[in-house]
């Protein structure tokens, strides 16, 4: 019997079966619809329902809401902008912003380790191009970079997660500059939707109008939206500006 060979299967298996996972758990999930459900008309629908069960259980529907947001961004699904708008709705600003940033923080962590597990030894050693852009911000301060990057809007929020798995990011710097780098968009968009529900409060029964929209908590939420594109744009064009890829470092090695 190849004990070697069996082995080596094994290991291969294991090395994968996390991305595995997540790519079955996300085929399974559009085929079934759930992007469907998991839509800004789909939650207004059932607004008032979600509304009563937050207020008679609250703790539960906070652990309940923790969990998803960290399945969807395991998963990189695409609805977790829904969902961060979701919790302000339902537990207010402050709370529902503090949910998003714990149920993201451990689903970017969790999609981070399976791909550091299966590709990060692989990629390290064929790294080039935009990828060596990367290695170059991660080697000279991991925390820095990584930071700027979770407060920069103007990349996908998926491709920030998967990123420092490629190369030799702590864990802990990893978790504690998505933690907090994802403070201030996660408690804009949780506060547009507290935003939101006060101005559906203020309609009550009737038809919503745009100028029903123009809530103070509306009016603060759309200049903080500003105001996060403008510092990505700020970032962007300072701190990333100065950056050269390892491809264009001529300095010689050694002696």
């Amino acid at each position: 019997m190849d004990t070697d060979g069996g082995a080596g299967w094994m290991s291969t298996i294991k090395r994968y079966l996390p991305l595995a996972i997540i790519a079955a758990g996300l085929l399974l999930a559009y085929s079934l619809g759930l992007h469907g459900y998991l839509s800004l008309e789909s939650f207004l629908a059932s607004r008032d329902l979600l509304g009563r069960f937050v207020s008679e259980n609250t703790a539960v529907a906070s652990v309940g809401y923790v969990v998803g947001y960290a399945v969807l961004v395991a998963f990189a699904f695409p609805a977790a902008a829904i969902f961060t708008v979701a919790s302000g709705f339902l537990f207010g600003w402050f709370l529902g912003g503090i949910l998003t940033i714990i149920g993201a923080t451990i689903g970017a962590t969790l999609i981070f380790v399976a791909a550091r597990y299966a590709f990060g030894d692989l990629l390290r050693k064929r790294a080039g191009g935009a990828i060596a852009r990367f290695a170059d911000g991660f080697r000279d301060d991991a925390f820095a970079y990584l930071l700027v990057l979770r407060l920069t809007p103007v990349m996908p929020f998926v491709a920030v997660n998967v990123a420092p798995a490629f190369f030799d990011v702590p864990l802990r710097t990893y978790v504690m500059a998505t933690l907090i780098g994802i403070i201030p968009g996660s408690m804009v968009y949780a506060f547009l939707g507290s935003g939101i529900n006060q101005a559906l409060v203020n309609v009550g029964e009737g038809d919503v109008e745009l100028a029903d929209l123009l809530t103070t908590e509306m009016t603060i939420a759309l200049l903080g939206l500003a105001a996060f594109a403008i510092l990505g744009l700020v970032l962007k064009k300072t701190y990333f500006r100065g950056r050269r890829p390892v491809a264009a470092e001529t300095k010689p090695r050694g002696g």
